[in-house]
């Protein structure tokens, strides 16, 4: 019976050592992030990996160039190294449905970061800023760098959205219309090329390059008869600055033909030198510090048994279920606040700007 009753205590004591939650900083965790080619992802690996390892965490840190398979890839290998969690901020959030499931299966918490991931169940949380907000702030800063209200216009402007497989695109572009959207009907605003809807002013991959060459079509088709763009949405600071290689191609910027209004995102080093300069009009800054730094708490405290509070549970639904998110705020930057945003806040060193 002495036999029996310690056998029994040893396999209870094992059954509880499997269901204790891992302790804090302890075990791996995956990080993938879409490419190098954007400052900001860069800003937030390093911040995410930093932050984590600080913690006791060995971190794997996957880049994976803005290619889907390259990005299936690395989630697939990362399964197999047996992460605790996994970061994820996808080229592509509806094409990882079979290995999230592989990852649920072996009990990995997954984390979408500022992208959400899509068409699957087995995406346990959400980390991002308010994406609509962005949306309205850029609206709203377009508007304010014509002059309205006390300008009334009309004013030609033209839009440009994200890259149709981001999620945060469409956020970002009904945002913007739900303030302009009135305006264009009223007429205050003329979208001279008639392009309007994600289907036609979406930028596939975030591309300077491509939003350049759409900028040079749309100015070659609209506008060569002498009429001025006088504002640009642009939902990022890439774009913005491939939208202005475009226009200064044709004339803009001089004092016989001043820049439109271009609107930005993502407060990148370049870009805040354009404001500086007088090209680009404004940005919007999300501090991927924050964003890092709440993710890296989110998990942390998942990891070692806790519970996460303060979550949105209403917003982002991904077509399988409501992801329970933490939603930061997003802030305008414009050559006026552009110091105490980026610069004293020390996301950007003041000698970058030089």
């Amino acid at each position: 019976m002495k036999i029996i009753k310690t056998l029994a205590a040893v396999a209870a004591l094992g059954i509880a050592a499997m269901t204790l939650p891992a302790q804090a900083g302890e075990g791996l965790v995956g990080v993938l992030m879409p490419t190098k080619t954007s400052q900001r992802w860069i800003n937030d690996g390093d911040a995410v990996k930093s932050q984590l390892e600080a913690l006791g965490y060995t971190v794997d840190l996957q880049y994976a160039q803005d290619d889907i398979p390259n990005q299936l890839s690395q989630l697939e290998n990362e399964i197999t190294k047996g992460p605790k969690a996994l970061i994820i901020a996808s080229i592509d959030g509806t094409t990882m449905s079979d290995a999230l499931q592989k990852a649920a299966d072996a009990g990995v918490v997954v984390v979408a970061y500022d992208r959400l991931i899509k068409k699957t169940a087995n995406v346990d949380y959400y980390t991002t800023f308010d994406n609509f907000g962005v949306g309205v702030i850029q609206a709203k800063s377009l508007l304010k760098g014509l002059g309205y209200p006390e300008k009334k216009g009309p004013f030609n402007v033209e839009l440009f959205g994200g890259s149709p497989d981001d999620n945060n695109a469409f956020f970002f572009y009904n945002g913007a219309m739900s303030v302009l959207q009135p305006l264009i009907d009223d007429k205050t605003l003329v979208v001279k090329s008639g392009q309007m809807g994600m289907d036609k002013v979406g930028t596939l991959r975030w591309l300077a390059a491509t939003a350049q060459a759409r900028m040079d079509n749309l100015l070659s088709a609209n506008y060569s008869d002498g009429s001025r763009v006088d504002g640009v949405l642009s939902p990022y600071d890439g774009l913005s600055r491939g939208i202005i290689a475009s226009l200064r191609a044709v004339g803009y910027g001089t004092a016989d033909q001043p820049w439109p209004v271009v609107t930005g995102q993502d407060a990148e080093t370049a870009s805040v030198k354009a404001i500086i300069a007088g090209e680009q009009y404004s940005t919007v800054f999300k501090d991927t510090r924050e964003l890092a730094k709440a993710t890296v708490e989110l998990v942390d405290k998942v990891l070692s048994g806790g519970k996460p509070d303060g979550l949105d549970t209403t917003t982002y639904n991904n077509d399988v279920k409501v992801v329970p998110s933490i939603l930061l705020t997003p802030y305008e930057v414009d050559k006026s606040n552009y110091q105490a945003l980026v610069v004293d806040s020390g996301y950007i060193k003041a000698d970058e700007l030089k």
